[in-house]
């Protein structure tokens, strides 16, 4: 499998297998807590992978052995004046929003702590990969703030507002098996991070003009009623029922091989 390398600054890594990404969260020091810089650096390189259309998915990783992510950075934000906390919030909100807005599907490797920020990294992904380390929450309420990388409305939509209401309101932390049970990640393995690279290399040997498409009309169609989520659906069908991989596609099922993707 060929591999290529792409730093965003000091604290992310972008690694391409192939069809793959692999956004890697690599700030060691500090358990990967997300500084202004880091922030920075995850939307640039969601930027990067947004535009790029070799890539079919992508994998949400970290360098730490014992954290996926422990969220914002807590000793910078001490050091902020009211002025300089507002001013950071849309450098905080771009790096959530652009690990959400990411085109193609989406796989968090969670190993270890997994929390606030952190588990919010993880939330705006379609899907969690997690393994017997994982601990995940949103304790923000225990140190005065709400969770702002988007747990409140992610955690409700993934679990139910019962649910999410008392995870977020007791800020309590879960271990593997019972985020498991409770729907908090989607799949336990024994090791996350080649759990979900393997996860990924299975979503990615399908068309990337269906994944796109699949992914965008299941995002934009939450929340709405039934008639208005089928017409979602139909819009993201008809951008796909007359493209390049629908004819390669159906091609190949009739010829009994394997699709050759053009990507358009």
């Amino acid at each position: 499998m060929s591999e290529s390398e792409q730093r965003f600054g000091e604290f992310v890594v972008v690694r391409r297998y192939e069809h793959v990404a692999e956004l890697v969260l690599d700030r060691p020091k500090a358990m990967n807590a997300v500084s202004t810089e880091m922030a920075r650096s995850i939307a640039a390189a969601c930027d990067a992978l947004g535009a790029d259309r070799d890539v079919r998915v992508t994998v949400l990783s970290s360098t730490h052995e014992r954290a996926f992510c422990v969220g914002a950075d807590l000793k910078e934000r001490n050091s902020f004046s009211d002025a300089e906390l507002v001013r950071q919030r849309p450098t905080a909100r771009a790096a959530y929003t652009g690990v959400l807005e990411l085109p193609m599907p989406t796989v968090a490797a969670v190993h270890g702590f997994a929390l606030g920020g952190g588990f919010e990294l993880a939330l705006a992904c379609d899907l969690i990969v997690a393994d017997s380390t994982a601990v995940v929450g949103l304790p923000e309420v225990s140190v005065g703030v709400i969770p702002g990388g988007g747990g409140t409305q992610l955690l409700p939509r993934r679990v139910g507002a019962a649910r999410a209401a008392e995870l977020v309101y007791t800020a309590r932390r879960v271990e593997a098996a019972e985020a498991r049970q409770l729907g908090l990640v989607d799949q336990l393995v024994d090791d996350a991070r080649t759990g979900a690279l393997e996860l990924a290399a299975q979503i990615a040997a399908n068309s990337p003009v269906g994944l796109r498409a699949a992914k965008r009309a299941m995002r934009l169609g939450q929340g709405l009623d039934l008639r208005a989520g089928l017409e979602v659906e139909d819009a993201a069908w008809r951008s796909v029922a007359f493209s390049g991989d629908r004819a390669e596609g159906v091609a190949a099922f009739n010829e009994k091989r394997k699709p050759q993707w053009p990507g358009e």
